[in-house]
């Protein structure tokens, strides 16, 4: 290079020696653990799929597929339903699926089924 920055004429630049300048970027596990709304988020996050393992088994083997785990908070837990003829039927199983959750040791106070949308 020149000392105008640009590379000798008749000579190709290049991009093998040029380095963007990168800022240090913690992994997003250790920023979670840093960082106490995050890591009481991921624990919420766990919390929910670890009470969606434990309802799929009580779930209809082709109904199952179309719940997935909502947001879980001091009041509930809500289960989220692909269209609202499966969320009738999580509506039905609700004391089936308080039950199990309650034989796992997973303490929730109540299950909102809601109907995903988008």
């Amino acid at each position: 290079m020149n000392a105008r920055g640009k590379p000798p004429a008749g000579r190709a630049f290049s991009t093998l020696s040029y380095r963007p300048m990168v800022p240090d970027v913690p992994a997003v596990d250790r920023a979670l653990t840093r960082s106490s709304p995050l890591a009481s988020l991921m624990q919420r996050l766990k919390a929910s799929q670890a009470c969606l393992e434990v309802v799929r088994g009580c779930l209809p083997p082709a109904m199952a597929p179309h719940v997935k785990a909502g947001p879980i908070d001091d009041e509930g837990w809500t289960l989220l339903a692909a269209n609202s003829a499966v969320s009738a039927k999580l509506r039905q199983l609700q004391p089936l699926l308080m039950e199990a959750l309650t034989r796992k040791g997973l303490k929730v106070n109540a299950i909102r089924v809601r109907v995903q949308t988008g």
